[in-house]
C-alpha cells in the first residue's frame, strides 16, 4: 500500500515557477515509478511526466518538455515536478500516482495510487 499526499501549488504568475513535490508513505515507494497528471476543469486527466523507480528514466508530455523536470529521492520517499516558465494553459489540479510495473507510463489506467492533488492556477 502506498499513500501520496502532493503539496507546493499555487497561484503563480505567468512566466513563474512551481515546484510540486509527492510525498509517499510506505517503505516500497522506491520500487514504483513514479508519475504526474492533470486536469482542467471540463477536461479529462492527462499525462504530464512520469520518473523509473531508479530515476535514471524519465518521460514528459509535449506540453512540459523543456521547462519541466521530474525527480524522485528514494531516502526521502518523497517525488517532485518543477514546472518552468508557466502557461495559463498550465491551470490545473494536478496529480501524483504511483506504478507497480514501470510500464504504460503515460497512461492512467496503469497507476496503482493516486494522490487527492493539488491545484496550480496560473494568472496573467
Amino acid at each position: 500500500q502506498v499513500q501520496l499526499v502532493e503539496s507546493g501549488g499555487g497561484l503563480v504568475q505567468a512566466g513563474g515557477s512551481l515546484r510540486l513535490s509527492c510525498a509517499a508513505s510506505g517503505r516500497t515507494f522506491r520500487r514504483y515509478a513514479m508519475g504526474w497528471f492533470r486536469q482542467a476543469p471540463e477536461k479529462e486527466r492527462e499525462f504530464v511526466a512520469a520518473i523509473s523507480w531508479s530515476g535514471l528514466s524519465t518521460v514528459y508530455s509535449d506540453s512540459v518538455k523543456g521547462r519541466s523536470t521530474i525527480s524522485r529521492d528514494n531516502a526521502k520517499n518523497t517525488g517532485y515536478l518543477q514546472i518552468n516558465s508557466l502557461k495559463l494553459e498550465d491551470t490545473a489540479v494536478y496529480y501524483c500516482a504511483a506504478n507497480q510495473y514501470g510500464l504504460g507510463l503515460s497512461d492512467s489506467y496503469n497507476y496503482d495510487y493516486w494522490g487527492q492533488g493539488t491545484q496550480v492556477t496560473v494568472s496573467s
